[in-house]
């Protein structure tokens, strides 16, 4: 396991990208980790140097978050499921899979779901991918669970990467993003731990093994 600055884990995943790229093929590359294991910051900043590394007109990377496929607030409510928003089964789970499929194989322009964190709900057709993009970069909590469907990605990825602090690290991180949230101290705790701390461990225990796992300091 690496522990490295943000800089040289970006480093280290442009350059399993490029050992995995075959020529004519797109790359799917899978960034998975707990909440508040700096996944989302990994990607986004993956992508953005392969993009100032090309000269081309056409982006070279595009970021496909998971968050895009949350079920509905009312949904969810409907469900009794809004508390634990965030867990496996409040993601449109099958249609975000046969998207990620969909990429891999189509050479077309395809629009996808990003979702509005001030809105706190998923926008459609807010990303777009140039049917010329040779790079994929999905991110998101579950993309290497050995439960199905998450686990038919496994066939699709070229290259996956898995972000994982300590689950110390974890639960102090939650709890701030909960009092950045308005929060107090004592109320971000009990969020963090009665559903975001659930997710974690889940996610640590029923991962799959990455081709690189990293932990960010």
């Amino acid at each position: 396991m690496n522990t490295n600055t943000l800089e040289q884990d970006v480093n280290l995943v442009c350059a399993l990208i490029e050992t995995r790229a075959q020529a004519g093929i797109r790359s799917i590359i899978g960034i998975a980790g707990p909440p508040a294991s700096g996944k989302s910051t990994l990607a986004e900043a993956v992508v953005q140097q392969l993009n100032q590394e090309s000269d081309s007109p056409v982006p070279r990377a595009t970021l496909l978050p998971m968050d895009g496929y949350h079920l509905d607030n009312r949904i969810l409510e409907a469900r009794g499921l809004l508390p634990r928003k965030g867990a496996p089964e409040t993601f449109d789970a099958y249609g975000f899979c046969a998207a990620v499929k969909l990429l891999a194989v189509t050479r077309r322009e395809i629009y996808l779901p990003e979702f509005d964190r001030q809105l706190d709900l998923a926008i459609a057709n807010s990303i777009v991918i140039h049917p010329e993009t040779p790079v994929i970069v999905v991110e998101g909590n579950y993309l290497l669970l050995k439960t199905e469907p998450w686990s038919s990605l496994l066939d699709v990825f070229m290259a996956t990467v898995f972000v994982s602090p300590s689950i110390e690290s974890l639960r102090e991180r939650l709890q701030q993003r909960w009092i950045d949230h308005g929060h107090d101290p004592q109320a971000a705790m009990l969020r963090a731990t009665e559903n975001d701390l659930v997710n974690a461990e889940l996610i640590l225990r029923d991962s799959g093994k990455a081709d690189l796992t990293l932990t960010q300091t």
